[in-house]
């Protein structure tokens, strides 16, 4: 049978007929009814963040946290202000910096983590820098300490973008808690997911007045719209969603933990793999389990491996490639000092990984990728 890349995890079917009778009985079905509470305090006490506010997706969470810091007003000029990232990570990510009229300056990556490289970030600053939005990659955290040390020196605002993170804690804290925001994405593909979905956790109360104006049009109620905003509003049934799989979530982080285990046990020792280490002080989710391959060490190229695991009917991911300011739509544009990040989109391959996926066929994909470089 194929082995794909992910698998969406499912609560049982009745769980979610349970929970969505009382959605048929009072046909409130969005606008941020009884569901949506219920889900936004489930997260807020999972998370252990003080303040959350719920999006449609996390794009669009992400957008408006941009939106909700001021960020846009800050630069010189429309398109003016500038945001430090990095070019590893998923589109959106840069999308929701360029279609807020602020553009993105990259920042390379630590060739361990495939995090921000925080020694890099301070020779990009300027006068026009209005933000950080590192990412946490496949669930590694980002050096969040020295990234605070240093937007607190140029009065700059973080956002995270914490999309692989969810339910990960640094020395005992909610990933949640650092920076100004950070995004989390529930999309069907994620270690958690409300089907489609997002939030942003702040600490700050102030931003949530203008994170809820943003999502639902600027209204307060039926007769008084303050501010002007769009509609990315998380409705009910999918709040549902979110609420039976986080009933199971750390049974599904236990079972995708075994996959992770058993993928390091076949794999660690192989030369020319390179695989990442478990941080120190993190709550892992295991969200992904990337391998990094070294061509001249192992043999194969990771092109060669992904061909060969295609002929097995088994589907692996080249997650990210390419680099984001290599991409037709930004290339040219911004800044391309970024070899580390390039060298790393160009070898990294992520491996099946999902709550079902059985060590068996755990097995067979490590056989098929040992047997590659013989």
């Amino acid at each position: 049978m194929p082995i794909y890349v992910t698998r969406s995890s499912m609560p049982k079917l009745e769980d979610y007929i349970e929970e969505i009778k009382p959605i048929f009985e009072s046909h409130h079905l969005t606008n941020m009814g009884p569901v949506y509470k219920k889900f936004q305090s489930q997260l807020i006490t999972y998370l252990n963040v003080p303040e959350l506010s719920l999006f449609v997706n996390g794009h669009m969470a992400l957008e408006m946290a941009i939106q909700a810091l001021g960020l846009k007003a800050r630069g010189e000029e429309v398109g003016g202000g500038e945001v430090i990232t990095t070019p590893f990570t998923f589109v959106s990510t840069t999308h929701a910096i360029s279609r807020n009229n602020l553009k993105p300056v990259f920042c390379d990556i630590d060739p361990d983590t495939y995090t921000m490289d925080v020694n890099k970030i301070e020779e990009l600053i300027t006068d026009k820098t209005v933000a950080i939005i590192p990412v946490h990659v496949y669930g590694n955290i980002c050096d969040v300490h020295k990234i605070e040390t240093i937007a607190e020196k140029h009065k700059l605002k973080v956002i995270y973008d914490g999309a692989h993170a969810f339910g990960e804690t640094y020395l005992g804290e909610g990933i949640g808690n650092f920076g100004d925001a950070t995004m989390f994405s529930f999309h069907a593909t994620k270690v958690f997911h409300s089907i489609e979905g997002g939030a942003v956790a702040f600490r700050d109360k102030r931003y949530g007045v203008p994170l809820h104006e943003l999502k639902n049009f600027g209204i307060h109620g039926p007769e008084e719209t303050s501010a002007i905003g769009g509609n990315a509003k998380l409705d009910e049934f999918r709040a549902a969603m979110g609420i039976c799989n986080l009933r199971r979530i750390d049974e599904c982080i236990a079972a995708r933990k075994a996959v992770h285990d058993r993928y390091f046990e076949r794999l660690e020792d192989v030369e020319g793999i390179k695989l990442c280490k478990p941080q120190e002080g993190v709550t892992p989710n295991y969200a992904y389990f990337p391998v990094c391959f070294d061509k001249d060490k192992f043999g194969k190229s990771r092109d060669d491996v992904f061909s060969r695991l295609r002929e097995h009917d088994i589907y692996s991911r080249k997650y990210f490639y390419p680099a984001i300011n290599e991409l037709s739509c930004y290339k040219g544009q911004y800044n391309m000092n970024t070899p580390v990040a390039h060298d790393v989109s160009m070898n990294i391959l992520t491996l099946p990984m999902y709550e079902e996926l059985d060590l068996s066929d755990v097995d067979r994909i490590c056989d098929v990728i040992i047997e590659n470089n013989r």
